[in-house]
């Protein structure tokens, strides 16, 4: 029985990761009040779909 080695690149975790940290100390700092924070946190969750929404909008222009 031959071996087959498989590699498992976790860079995109770690770039989410980094991502969602940055995002949420931005949303978080900006926030006026305790609830805008909360959404801040939710936004931080999901800026992956915030980053690739308004990159489509830019570029069908």
């Amino acid at each position: 029985m031959s071996k087959k080695s498989r590699s498992n690149n976790s860079a995109g975790g770690a770039v989410y990761g980094l991502g969602f940290i940055g995002a949420a100390i931005y949303f978080i700092s900006i926030a006026t009040s305790f609830w805008m924070g909360v959404l801040g946190f939710l936004k931080a969750i999901v800026w992956p779909a915030f980053l690739v929404y308004e990159a489509f909008k830019f570029f069908a222009k």
